[in-house]
């Protein structure tokens, strides 16, 4: 367990060096900026479209950073060689996947952390008192997000090229937001071979669907904590399951 924890502190060091989260500058500036000057362009409903804004801005800020990072966590380390000096320790393949995710939604914990604390202070300018704190179940929603696009990043990065494990991933990602539309529309289609494949998609891709609510935040509601027990137990699961897929295929690799 103590190797874990190495591997994630270093992993988050790692992150930072990179300037992963100098973004959450330009973010936290724009996002309050945005508080001075929407109130004449929105007619009075500038909380409601910071709300909208900031959330959707976090959640593809946390899908770029999860997807870019995600998949130079462990390529980064093949072509730098350093994986060799690693596993010249008592190190386990294991703990070293489950060390780099785990260093990794740390970053991303912060970075939705600081986040919303600019929406929740550009909301409070603007005199959403009620929205800056309702926004925080949405808030958590979006990490649980990004925790499961982290796990399927880290899996094509254990077999594939940087290139093509990010351009899979945001696939994932689009998909895995529209898999429920697609699986209603071939259900209107009324061929089966339409139903079989969407199906299969439905149900074996993420249903990233389950942790949507940033429409329902704009307008004032906080997810009920059933849904947001839901979403922790359905992204712990799914992770885990990419997790071990991950360590599988990983731990098949020669660096000898």
């Amino acid at each position: 367990m103590n190797r874990i924890f190495v591997i994630a502190r270093n992993a988050f060091r790692e992150a930072v060096r990179d300037r992963v989260l100098y973004n959450l500058v330009v973010f936290v500036l724009l996002i309050t900026a945005s508080a001075v000057f929407l109130g004449e362009l929105t007619a009075g409903h500038e909380a409601r479209t910071i709300v909208n804004l900031g959330l959707s801005a976090m959640l593809v800020f946390g899908a770029f950073i999860a997807i870019f990072v995600g998949v130079s966590l462990v390529s980064k380390e093949i072509e730098k060689r350093t994986v060799y000096a690693v596993f010249s320790k008592p190190v386990g393949r294991g703990e070293f996947i489950i060390g780099k995710y785990l260093g990794l939604c740390l970053t991303l914990l912060v970075n939705v952390l600081i986040m919303g604390g600019g929406v929740s202070l550009a909301l409070l300018y603007v005199g959403g008192y009620e929205l800056a704190f309702s926004i925080w179940g949405s808030i958590a929603l979006v990490f649980f997000e990004l925790t499961i696009l982290t796990a399927v990043a880290i899996l094509f990065s254990s077999f594939s090229s940087p290139a093509l494990s990010a351009l899979l991933t945001f696939l994932i990602f689009i998909i895995g937001h529209f898999s429920a539309s697609l699986r209603d529309f071939a259900e209107n289609l009324g061929s089966g071979a339409a139903k079989v494949f969407f199906n299969a998609i439905y149900y074996v891709l993420p249903n990233l669907s389950h942790f949507s609510f940033i429409t329902n935040a704009a307008n004032g509601e906080a997810p009920p904590v059933s849904m947001l027990g839901g979403a922790f137990a359905y992204a712990l699961v799914y992770a885990a399951i990419l997790l071990s897929l991950t360590i599988l295929v990983f731990s098949r690799r020669n660096f000898k």
